[in-house]
């Protein structure tokens, strides 16, 4: 595996799938912040008709695919998904389709989002269940509290970058910091 964390409002992405499993790669892509996005939907349950993205309620030609970076497919039944990965794959794109591991190019991983602070999970999709129930244990440990902290030690930081220090005495004041302010200390049982 290689975990990267990617910028996606530079990249064209495309949704294609259909039912809750859609709606629910929907909400992590907006959550992600996912700007040009294509969603090729079949049933919607009509949650489709309030996406901030460009909705097609058909599933999509080669051409539509031309120039995305990434598509996501969930919700479909497998005869439909590798027609979906052939087509996206012939664009260029790299694929996810969820719940169908042998299918996918990357896997989406468990996410906890405290402001730009992310962290994730991720067995290789080899258990999902297993990366969710660490993903509700990191939540308990990185309460909303942490997008204020990010705040913190960011403003902090590009105090010492400004005052040129290097990066290793960088490194040692926000470690520094860290342990001052407790941040890091293991919640007792």
């Amino acid at each position: 595996m290689l975990p990267i964390v990617l910028n996606p409002s530079t990249r064209r992405i495309a949704l294609i799938g259909e039912g809750g499993a859609a709606f629910r790669r929907y909400e992590f892509l907006q959550a992600s912040g996912v700007e040009r996005l294509s969603i090729f939907i079949g049933n919607h349950d009509g949650w489709a008709c309030v996406a901030e993205a460009a909705v097609y309620e058909r599933w999509p030609v080669s051409e539509d695919l031309a120039g995305v970076a990434l598509a996501f497919i969930a919700g479909l039944p497998r005869e439909l998904s590798e027609q979906m990965v052939d087509r996206a794959h012939r664009a260029g794109a790299l694929v996810n389709v969820e719940d169908m591991p042998g299918l996918c190019d990357f896997h989406v991983p468990a996410v906890v989002r405290r402001g730009d602070l992310l962290l994730t999970a991720s067995t290789g999709g080899k258990a999902p269940g297993l990366a969710s129930q660490i993903r509700v244990h990191l939540e308990r440990l990185f309460g909303d509290d942490w997008e204020q902290r990010l705040a913190v030690i960011s403003e902090a930081r590009a105090q010492w970058r400004e005052d040129q220090l290097k990066p290793s005495e960088v490194a040692t004041l926000t470690r520094e910091m860290v342990q001052r302010e407790g941040w890091l200390v293991e919640p007792r049982s």
